[in-house]
């Protein structure tokens, strides 16, 4: 319900035992091993059929991650978790097209996008972890940022909705320009590896500038996404797996959803429409509190709305086409 409020007691502070860190580390750390070593330890093209079917298993690890936490911590953690797991899986979608934008721009082959996704993953994972602890601890001692990020996500929420088409395009992005500048490269694939050797000189591969931009890209969508999460939640654990469970299945979501980006017409309005949303509780936080219920309906139900209207605009796929990467 919504309810007026000044203290941060409208959010679950858990006192979380080091047993439930150690095992999200390590059930993190098993599922990046088994990705990287088992599903995809060669390179390959995978199906659409079996792109869903990793995204569902993917999906189906977070949500059972919530119930680990609903049985550990009760409903509200449970409540909290989820919000952030639906920010982050929605948010997620836009970063997903910019990687298919990258990728496309290079021209990598589809066999070998998942080990510089693999990578770009894993960076993502640290970033989460660097930006949420320092995110609560800098709002637990300074209240006022709360309305700066608010801010900052309707500001975000308004340039999703009036995005300049150049400024996607990933020959001007200062990162590339100083990789290129600094980094000896060959403009030649060398299977998937970030370096190899040409005429007896190390020199840097197209995936190794693919791996630089997807992470700076991270960095820019870590600053989007952390703040939203918070709205819904200021536990550092709960912020953290959430973040961390959405963002395993990122790479499985690329393979299902890249080229599918014209499709989903009415998805940056949904995205923007959820960035204002948390933006705009962040700013009210203090006065008025919107209940972590309402908030997950909101969230579920914009971005089911969104999906759905641009499906209902979008041309079927078969299920046995290749997707865009293995």
């Amino acid at each position: 319900m919504l309810m007026l409020s000044s203290t941060r007691a409208n959010f679950v502070e858990l006192n979380v035992q080091w047993e439930w860190w150690a095992g999200a580390g390590a059930l993190i750390v098993l599922l990046l091993v088994v990705d990287i070593l088992v599903l995809h330890r060669d390179a390959h093209v995978s199906s659409t059929r079996r792109a869903l079917v990793e995204s569902c298993c993917w999906i189906a690890i977070g949500l059972s991650v919530g119930l680990a936490i609903l049985k550990g911590f009760g409903g509200k953690a449970a409540g909290e978790y989820y919000s952030g797991y639906l920010i982050e899986l929605s948010l997620s979608m836009d970063n997903v097209f910019v990687w298919a934008l990258i990728l496309t721009f290079f021209a990598v082959p589809r066999a070998f996008q998942h080990r510089v996704l693999f990578w770009g993953i894993f960076g993502a994972v640290i970033l989460r972890g660097i930006f949420v602890f320092a995110g609560v601890a800098l709002i637990n001692r300074f209240d006022f940022l709360l309305y700066i990020f608010g801010a900052f996500l309707v500001f975000t929420a308004a340039k999703l909705v009036f995005k300049d088409e150049k400024e996607s395009d990933p020959s001007q992005n200062r990162v590339l320009k100083i990789v290129q500048k600094l980094v000896p490269s060959t403009d030649q694939f060398d299977g998937q590896k970030l370096w190899t050797r040409v005429n007896g000189r190390r020199v840097a591969t197209p995936l190794f500038a693919v791996l630089v931009l997807v992470e700076a890209t991270d960095v820019l969508f870590a600053v989007d996404s952390v703040p939203a999460v918070l709205a819904v939640s200021r536990d550092q654990f709960i912020v953290l797996t959430s973040n961390a469970f959405a963002i395993l299945g990122l790479r499985a979501l690329y393979a299902l959803l890249a080229d599918l980006k014209d499709r989903f017409e009415y998805l940056p309005i949904g995205l923007a429409v959820i960035l204002a949303f948390v933006g705009t509780k962040m700013i009210i936080s203090k006065w008025v509190h919107i209940a972590t219920p309402i908030s997950l309906g909101v969230i579920f139900g914009v971005l089911a709305v969104a999906i759905v209207a641009s499906m209902r605009k979008g041309v079927p796929i078969s299920p046995d086409s290749p997707s865009s990467m293995g």
